[in-house]
């Protein structure tokens, strides 16, 4: 069963998360929040798999609320989706750097919101090509580049699939690109994670992106 927490300021939105949580079996509501303040306290009171979180609100907003998450080691296993009107809302960068599994836009089609929430609980993120790319255009390349300390930790190999990573590749198409089997590009990707640190995919994309490696 994935335990799904809703943090959002608007009852209406919390209303429709909550129904489309319950219609399913594999999925439980762990419980609904206004704002980031109570939002911390749910999240710590019921340790969800996943929480759908708005990035704007008053008192504490989803970035806010996202630093505290990540610098709280009991809660690491939770994973954020962010909720935003727009695309290309100036926080999804910021969000992505701190640790969220990615984001969807708040009128998403119910099957893509239901498919997020089992992509990221399963240890995915939700970073499709193009709008990783979009969002790179935007956000990240306005950013100078801020070297991951870790980064010589990498070999070689390593640091070239990184460099596709941040392109929003994904495994296959680096793989098809590389002449390697996607497995073995897997492999390398989950050993830069964890070298750098990266919660997912969708963290390594932004300390990729802040290195300032990438591929046109």
């Amino acid at each position: 069963m994935i335990r799904v927490a809703l943090v959002d300021d608007q009852p209406l939105v919390r209303m429709g998360l909550a129904a489309l949580v319950d219609s399913e079996p594999d999925l439980e509501l762990a419980g609904e929040a206004a704002d980031g303040r109570e939002g911390l306290a749910l999240l710590r009171r019921t340790r969800p798999d996943v929480v759908l979180c708005d990035i704007r609100m008053p008192t504490l907003d989803g970035l806010g609320m996202l630093a505290e998450v990540s610098a709280d080691a009991t809660l690491a296993d939770v994973r954020i989706v962010m909720l935003t009107t727009f695309e290309l809302d100036e926080y999804v960068f910021e969000a992505l750097r701190n640790g969220a599994s990615g984001f969807l836009l708040k009128d998403a089609e119910p099957t893509a919101i239901l498919d997020a929430v089992r992509v990221v609980a399963a240890g995915g993120s939700l970073l499709a090509p193009s709008v990783t790319r979009t969002v790179i255009e935007h956000f990240g390349a306005r950013r100078p580049a801020q070297v991951h300390p870790r980064l010589g930790d990498l070999t070689d190999r390593e640091r070239e699939i990184l460099g596709w990573v941040a392109t929003g590749r994904s495994n296959g198409e680096i793989a098809a690109a590389l002449v390697v089997s996607p497995d073995t590009v897997r492999t390398h990707v989950s050993r830069a994670m964890v070298k750098l640190g990266a919660r997912d995919r969708a963290q390594l994309v932004v300390f990729a992106i802040e290195s300032g490696l990438g591929r046109s």
